[in-house]
């Protein structure tokens, strides 16, 4: 049996296949770094309608195939595609959902209107997530969340998903990216954020304002670690997360070699 510790990267953006913010490429640049230093790596990402398919050779995952995520009372059907990572041999999941992410643009239509289903779009991808590692019966030692569609990971780890077997010895780490958008997921998000009857609306309190600051936040305080992925982070969350009782931080560098996130994981992981 492999005694190789186990790293998820789950992502709003990689490198090659989807570029938004300079994170994408250290997502790229970290998941081949871990891989090639005894690291057992594996990524996720959602599969969103402007990342080419035949380009990138994905491919559908027939045995994670026929899988429905109930998000407000509406079961979803879930599709996972697979594609390796250029220059190296490890496995990067897309998370498909026709209705939701197959769109031609990201967040915004044509015209520049936010989704008024990105709180949808949001819940359902961190939940998705969660529930294809289940499938995937590989108990990941640490759990690296990267971008904001990843801000309500870490919380579902510490309530909804901690008695889960494949999660119990799990560490997170949440990167504080730059801000990517300026409008609000809505009145409708904290509803469809409870995803399980334990959960009340104060539970998910520091995500209520629904803007990406929020999403940060809550994704920084739940994680067991937390790496700034940025120079222009919002100066409210630099401030408030720099440094955090019990918890390791790792500040931005510009020409970093990412060793000291491997440091990092190899004290996470024990």
């Amino acid at each position: 049996m492999s005694t190789k510790k186990r790293i998820l990267f789950i992502a709003n953006e990689m490198s090659p296949y989807l570029e938004l913010t300079e994170f994408s490429e250290t997502v790229n640049k970290l998941a081949i770094k871990a891989n090639e230093n005894g690291f057992e790596v594996r990524c996720i990402m959602p599969r969103f309608g402007v990342i080419n398919e035949r380009r990138h050779r994905l491919h559908e995952v027939v045995r994670l195939s026929g899988i429905n995520v109930t998000v407000d009372n509406d079961d979803m059907p879930l599709q996972i595609k697979v594609a390796s990572l250029p220059s190296a041999r490890l496995q990067v999941y897309f998370l498909e959902n026709e209705e939701l992410y197959k769109r031609k643009t990201l967040f915004h239509d044509e015209e520049d209107n936010w989704f008024a289903d990105n709180d949808l779009r949001t819940v359902f991808y961190a939940k998705g997530a969660l529930e294809i590692v289940k499938k995937f019966g590989w108990p990941p030692d640490i759990i690296h969340c990267s971008g904001w569609m990843t801000g309500l990971i870490p919380f579902y780890l510490k309530n909804v998903y901690k008695r889960e077997p494949v999660f119990i010895h799990s560490k997170t780490i949440f990167t504080i990216g730059e801000n990517t958008f300026s409008e609000k997921l809505g009145k409708g998000f904290i509803p469809k954020a409870l995803i399980h009857p334990s959960l009340t609306e104060k539970d998910l309190e520091v995500f209520k304002p629904g803007n990406n600051q929020a999403m940060m936040r809550g994704g920084a305080t739940y994680a067991d670690a937390i790496t700034f992925g940025a120079e222009d982070v919002d100066k409210k969350l630099t401030s408030e997360f720099t440094k955090v009782r019990g918890k390791k931080t790792l500040l931005y560098k510009a020409d970093s070699d990412l060793t000291e996130y491997l440091q990092l994981y190899h004290d996470l992981a024990g």
